[in-house]
This record gives structure tokens, C-alpha cells and sequence, in this order.
């Protein structure tokens, strides 16, 4: 009857202990914005090239969309203009459109009357400016996507070296619990700054990829309106 009591009592402990262990392990997890506060002062740098990269990415996609924004009709409209001999309701339609396109054809419209070489030097210039604003900002985004790693390591060796003077720094057993948290502390802006990076790369390359687009259908166009004066002459 004894023996039965003491294993009782020793079940519920060992039932009681192995509750508080849980308890204790579930009270030990950190949250995501904790973790992130974890990381030290390097976080700041990191956060702040995220907010950019985000920024510039919104604002691009959203310049880019506007730019491709050229209705088939106009350029069917312009061509009957132009081959009607109404150079300038061809111009008022081009100026009613706020986009590349538009922009090169109407330069070249004003150029009508000029050697052919001249319209084509033209719109060449008129390309390469709307080219630059498509361009604008996409090389201060590939740049985030490559500091933003290099950042996060150089977060993390200080952090490594923090943790490493404060372990000199102990006197007598070195706890793992200190050697630990500061090694996980100083990791964080390792995987902040690869996540912001990767970010930004993909971002940068999919911009790159619209304007390559842009590109192509800018040159298209102005080739058919090239051939389109030169039948005419």
C-alpha cells in the first residue's frame, strides 16, 4: 500500500514538472517583431533600405503602366493623319497621350518637311530621355539589393564579436545560454538583410524585364512610322 502511494506521488510529480517544462518552452518563444528588435542598431540601415525598396518598386510599376498605356487607336489615327496630309491633327492626337510613344511620334510630326535622317536623329533623342525616366531609380534598387545582404554581415560579425567580449568578459563557467543568445542575435541581421536583398533583386529584375518591353514596342513603333513617312516621300 506504501509502494502504491510513492508511485503516485512520484507520477504527479513527474506529471506536474513535465507540465511546467511546457509551460516553460511556450513562454520562451519570441514573436517575430521581438526577434526583430533582437537584432540590434544594424536592423535600422535594413529597415530603412526596405521601406526603399518598396517605394521605388510601387512607383515604378506604377510609372511603367502608364507608360504602356498606348491605345492601338492612336497610332492607327496618327498614320491616317499623316497620310491624309493633317499633320496637325496627327500632332494634337499625340499630344493628348502622356507617353513615350506618343512623345517620339510628335517630335518627329514637328519634323516633318526635314530630310528624313534629321526626323530619325529626332525621335533617336526624344527615346533615349523617355528611355531615362523609364530607367529612373532601377539602378539605386539593384544597389539595395546588393547592400542590404552585405549590411546584415557586417550586423552580424559585430554581433559576434559583442557576444565573444562578453564571454571574455565572464568570470568562471561561460553560460551556453549567453554565448547562444548572442549568436542568434547577431544572425538575425544576417537573415533580415538576405530577405531585403532578395526582395529587391526580384523586383529590380521584373522592372528591368517591363522596360525591356517598353523598349521594343517604342523602337516597333517608330520603325512603322519611319516607313510610314518614307512611303510618303
Amino acid at each position: 500500500m506504501i509502494l502504491l502511494q510513492t508511485l503516485s506521488t512520484s507520477d504527479g510529480q513527474q506529471a506536474v514538472d513535465s507540465l511546467a517544462l511546457m509551460e516553460g518552452a511556450g513562454s520562451s518563444d519570441i514573436g517575430l517583431l521581438e526577434l526583430l528588435i533582437k537584432g540590434g542598431y544594424m536592423m535600422i540601415p535594413l529597415y530603412l533600405l526596405f521601406i526603399l525598396a518598396i517605394f521605388i518598386f510601387i512607383e515604378r510599376v506604377i510609372t511603367l503602366k502608364k507608360a504602356s498605356k498606348t491605345p492601338k487607336g492612336m497610332i492607327d489615327q496618327v498614320k491616317m493623319m499623316v497620310q491624309s496630309g493633317n499633320i496637325e491633327q496627327a500632332k494634337m492626337i499625340c499630344q493628348g497621350e502622356e507617353t513615350p510613344v506618343a512623345n517620339m511620334i510628335s517630335k518627329g510630326l514637328e519634323r516633318i518637311g526635314s530630310p528624313l535622317k534629321n526626323i530619325e536623329v529626332a525621335i533617336e533623342n526624344v527615346g533615349k530621355i523617355e528611355i531615362y525616366k523609364l530607367e529612373k531609380n532601377l539602378g539605386l534598387l539593384a544597389t539595395v539589393s546588393g547592400a542590404a545582404p552585405m549590411i546584415g554581415f557586417l550586423g552580424t560579425v559585430a554581433g559576434m564579436i559583442r557576444a565573444f567580449i562578453g564571454v571574455a568578459q565572464e568570470e568562471g563557467m561561460v553560460s551556453p545560454k549567453l554565448l547562444s543568445t548572442g549568436i542568434y542575435e547577431a544572425m538575425i541581421t544576417t537573415a533580415t538583410g538576405l530577405v531585403v536583398g532578395i526582395i529587391a533583386y526580384l523586383g529590380y529584375n521584373y522592372l528591368v524585364t517591363q522596360v525591356s518591353k517598353l523598349i521594343h514596342n517604342m523602337e516597333y513603333t517608330t520603325i512603322e512610322f519611319i516607313d510610314l513617312l518614307q512611303d510618303k516621300k
